[in-house]
C-alpha cells in the first residue's frame, strides 16, 4: 500500500487549507482512514478520523475548524482545514489502519505552517 499526501503549504492565520491524500489501494478494504499531526519537536497525534461507516472523529484542538471526508471511487482521503492557527503547524500525516492484523499504513507527510 501506498499513501501519497500533498497540499501542505504555508500561510497565514485564518486561512484554510485542503490536504489530500492518495492511496495505491481500495480504502474501503480497510477499517479506518486518519490524519496525524505531528508539531515540531513533539509526537505525533491523532486529529481526524472516518470508519468505513462513515462515523467520524476529531481531535479537540481541531473540532469545528477541520473536516475529514474520502472519495472511495477515487481512493482518496481529505482533511479541510480552516481557520488554521500557528499551533496547527507540522507536519501532516495520512493513514489507513486495517483491524485484523491491526496494521497502520502511512504516507510520507506534507508540511503545513501557519505564521501569526
Amino acid at each position: 500500500v501506498q499513501l501519497q499526501a500533498s497540499g501542505g503549504g504555508t500561510v497565514q492565520a485564518g486561512a484554510s487549507l485542503t490536504l489530500s491524500c492518495t492511496s495505491s489501494a481500495n480504502i474501503l478494504a480497510f477499517n479506518s482512514v486518519a490524519w496525524y499531526h505531528q508539531p515540531p519537536g513533539e509526537q505525533r497525534y491523532r486529529v481526524a478520523r472516518m470508519q468505513n461507516e462513515g462515523y467520524t472523529t476529531y481531535a479537540n484542538s481541531v473540532r469545528g475548524r477541520f473536516t475529514i471526508s474520502r472519495d472511495f471511487t477515487r481512493n482518496i482521503m481529505y482533511l479541510q482545514m480552516r481557520t488554521l492557527e500557528p499551533e496547527d503547524s507540522g507536519v501532516y500525516y495520512c493513514s489507513l489502519y486495517r483491524a485484523r492484523d491491526s496494521t497502520t499504513f502511512w504516507g510520507q507527510g506534507t508540511q503545513v505552517t501557519v505564521s501569526s
